[in-house]
This record gives C-alpha cells, structure tokens and sequence, in this order.
C-alpha cells in the first residue's frame, strides 16, 4: 500500500483508498457534506459530513451486498447506500463470513540469526536470554498480599539504587485465591512464574498471605536460580511490618548482585517483541500497524521474535496468517486456539464483535472484522514459524504469535510472561499503559492525537497519513527506537511510572 498525499486536504487527497477492490474509502480529514473528493479520476461528492477515520461510499452498494476494505470483506450493508454516504455501524452489519483457507504445503525455514546483523547493549542471562533492563521484582502471590508487595516496593522510592539496577517493582493483582484447581490456576501459575523468571528480572520475591490456593511452595520448588529469588508469607513472617523488614534484607543483598551485572553487546536476535495495539481508530491499519509491521520483518530477518497477539482481533483475519504458516501444524495450532476462544466465548453469551469499543467505533472502525484486518498488520510479511498458549515460554525465532485477550493490560502481562523483553503499543485514541519491567513504545496512528499526548506517544506514525514520510521510514524508525530502548534509553511510559500488570483469570471463583 502506498499514500501518497500532502498534508493540506484537497480533492485528491483528503481520502485514503486502501485497495482497488474496495467500495469505500478512509476520510483522512473531516469532510464537510458537498466536498468533492476524487478517486481513481472519479469525483464523488460527500452526502453528508464524514468524521476522519470514517468510511465514505465510493459508488453505489446495494444492500445486502459484502463491503471490502483492504480488499477483504468487513461485513454486509444493511440498505441501499449510495456514492458519497456515510459507511458505519448504521448501515454496515458485522456478519461472521465462512473464510478459505489455503493451508501450507510444504516447510518454511527457521530464521537464523544474521552474524553481521544489528546489536544493542543488553543483560546477558545465564539461560540465554538477554535482558533490555535490570530489575528486582516484588510479586504477590496473590490479593491478599498485594498491598504488601506494594508497600515493599514503595519503600526503595526516593533512595537512590546502584547504577545499573533500575528499580525495584512490585507487581500487586486480584487473583491467587479462590481458583478451581486445574487450567486457571495453572495459568496464574505460568504467568507468575514467566515474570519472575523474566531476562529483564534480575532478581525476585514473592509474596503470599500463607493460605491461599496459590501457594508460594510452589514457585520455590522452581529454583528459577540460586541466589536470585526468595519468598515470604505474612502469616509465617510477621505481617506486613515483619515481611517488609525481612524483604529489605532480601532485596539488599539482590541489589548489590544487580549492580554488579554490566550491559554488554547482543545481537538483535536475543530480542523478543510484543506486538500489541490499545485504543485502536481507522488509521491503525493505515500508518502505524502496518509501520510496526516492517519493523517486525527486520527483527525476524534479524533472527529475531516478533509476537502478535490478541485472538480476538485477528479473527477475520486468520486466514492470512494461516497462509503465512511455517507448516500445517502451525496453521492447525492457530485455528485451534481461535475456536477455543470462540467456544469460550459462547460460554458468556459473547461473541467476537464484542471487542470494539465505543472508542474504536468513534475512530471509525465498524466491527471485528475491520479491526482485526488493521490489527494483523502488525506482523508484517514474514513466515508465521509457531503458536504459543498464554504466558507460555517463548523460544522460536522469527514471527510468532501467543494466545491472548484483546484487553490490553491483560495481553501484555502474557507477552511478557512468555519472555518479551520489549513491547510496541500502537493507538489511535490515545493510551497511557506500560509494564512494570518491560519497556512499552508508544506509537500514536494519527498526529492529532500525538499532538494531544505528547507526553505518552514515543513515535508519531501519523505523519504518513499525513504525507510526510512513508511506510518503510516509520518502520525504521520503530526499529531502530526498539534498538535504542533495548540498550537503555528509557520510554515515556516509563519516565511517567506506568505499570499496569493484569493477569487472564478465565475460570470460576469458587
């Protein structure tokens, strides 16, 4: 896909047409009702005022007929539309499309790393993995001692740590206790694990109220390794005053090893990118999904892993990826976790077209189907190589994806559970998450609101909406910011303190 348009709205460019096949176009600026807007030499003038990010009707769709954008269908209009009207949820229905597969038949290779690739200054593990930051970790086992590992982790605010250790966090959450014995705990299980274990953790404590159904025995029995993890109870440890005691004594001696652990050169195929997208409008799919996806090629022609996420918002879009995959295997394994996720979601009464919010839809995307057409941009072009479960351990390289909500907090706690060491964030609305150890690029998808939170957006992609740069040089720049954050420099999520950490809880509470 190529925009070409200049930043001052005209006729020629103030709509983006995505693919030849496509009855409408993306409004790239408000559009007054009786603008011309021209198209393919084809002048079609708006009926009525066409926000920015909102679909205009090129030529006439009869109803009932399936609407294309990206040259995919996005769902069936519901009446008669006519050139220059208004297409979104009033006239356009969500429709759950039979999709065609074409399955893989052969195998594709598994990247390998480039020997003169591209590097950044990391913590080198003794597992293998290679660490962008150097933290000590304050987990709680469960609700009941959250406000203590926040209490612990507030206590090193204003002291001054070593340089090299860059903070102690905690990582509070609702969950722990009253699971049912079986998947869910187990889940909560991995997740934990994942974060303690973490290349950017370089050591941990976990905490527990003594009682609960997860256990903190079990997160000893791990030895996830000597000297670099410990745990305590308040019931066993004297309360919140007793435990915050005893963790200090903890945490110094975890300190002095952090500081001592030096930065030294990695290859970029130690790096292990999330891909996530949060507050998602119409130009996700225009500027900045499709900018991380170029970035995501270069990491897995690297030997690198980047991980697409969300099963929610690639469904619509799975046949793309199933396309892409390494092998059948790998096809089979993706399409078994969207209809694990269907069948979930049945148990609910929910369905896939739930997933939009009112943000989504106000930034003109209309359902699913459209939303996870833009979101799959993100995993750019590359060979699909493996699948992999919530939090579980990621160790392929090359393009991958893992089985997570669309909730935002939710997903990046699964992602770096599984071992990203960097994640990139698209929006469009506008989003303030981060991670307690992980770094999260910011990457705003129109400068309008790039130019409102300028505090929170690390990368304008907007600017190719906007016809200044293209593609190709936003997904440089990503690449080459994810380089510069993976050697230290500090994002503007992290500057602000955000650490939003939520884990999937799917069973019952009992």
């Amino acid at each position: 896909m190529l925009v070409e348009i200049t930043k001052s709205p005209t006729a020629a460019n103030a709509v983006i047409r995505l693919h030849a096949m496509d009855q409408i176009a993306v409004a790239r600026v408000n559009i007054p009702g009786g603008m011309e807007v021209l198209v393919d030499s084809a002048v079609i003038v708006a009926q009525e005022p066409i926000p920015a990010g909102h679909k205009i009707a090129l030529r006439r769709i009869a109803r009932g007929d399936v609407v294309l954008r990206y040259g995919q269908a996005i769902g069936r209009s519901t009446e008669d539309i006519p050139a220059g009207r208004h297409v979104h949820t009033h006239n356009l229905a969500y429709e759950e499309l039979q999709a065609t597969y074409e399955f893989p038949s052969g195998e594709a290779p598994i990247p390998e790393p480039r020997p003169d690739g591209p590097g950044f200054q990391g913590y080198h593990r003794a597992d293998g993995r290679v660490g962008t930051r150097n933290h000590i970790a304050v987990i709680a086992a469960s609700n009941c001692a959250a406000r203590t590992a926040e209490i612990v982790a507030r206590s090193y605010e204003g002291e001054r740590l070593p340089p090299g250790v860059d903070g102690v966090v905690a990582f509070p959450h609702g969950d722990g206790c009253g699971h049912a014995p079986g998947p869910d705990l187990d889940q909560l299980r991995r997740t934990l694990t994942g974060v303690l274990a973490h290349p950017n953790v370089s050591a941990a404590l976990i905490i527990g109220l003594g009682c609960e159904d997860n256990q903190i025995d079990y997160y000893l029995r791990q030895r996830p390794g000597a000297g670099r993890f410990a745990g305590l109870t308040l019931q066993a440890d004297g309360g919140d005053r007793g435990v915050l005691e005893a963790a200090r004594r903890e945490i110094a001696r975890f300190i002095e090893r952090a500081a001592a652990e030096k930065r030294s050169e990695a290859p970029a195929s130690k790096i292990v990118l999330g891909l996530n997208c949060g507050g998602s409008d119409s130009f996700s799919g225009i500027t900045a999904n499709p900018a991380l996806g170029f970035c995501s090629d270069l990491l897995a022609a690297a030997g690198g892993t980047p991980v697409l996420a969300e099963t929610p918002e690639i469904f619509g879009a799975e046949h793309l990826l199933v396309g892409r995959a390494r092998n059948r295997q790998v096809a089979d394994k993706l399409l078994f976790y969207i209809h694990n996720y269907k069948d979930y979601l049945k148990r609910f009464g929910a369905t896939f077209d739930d997933n939009p919010s009112p943000g989504n839809k106000a930034g003109g995307i209309s359902n699913i189907l459209e939303k996870s057409l833009g979101a799959a941009a993100k995993g750019g072009t590359s060979p699909l190589i493996d699948v992999y479960d919530y939090a579980e351990p990621v160790t392929s390289p090359g393009f991958v994806f893992m089985n997570t909500p669309g909730y935002d907090p939710v997903s990046l706690a699964g992602l770096a559970a599984g071992g990203c060491n960097l994640i990139a964030f698209t929006t469009g609305r506008g989003s303030a998450i981060g991670f307690p150890t992980v770094p999260v690029i910011k990457i705003a998808t129109n400068g309008e609101m790039y130019r409102r939170m300028p505090g929170h957006m690390d990368i304008n992609a907007g600017t190719i909406a906007e016809g200044e740069r293209s593609i190709e040089q936003v997904g440089r720049e990503i690449f080459e910011a994810m380089l510069e954050t993976a050697s230290g420099r500090r994002t503007l999520a992290e500057q602000l303190g955000h650490a939003e950490f939520v884990p999937w809880r799917m069973g019952p509470v009992v």
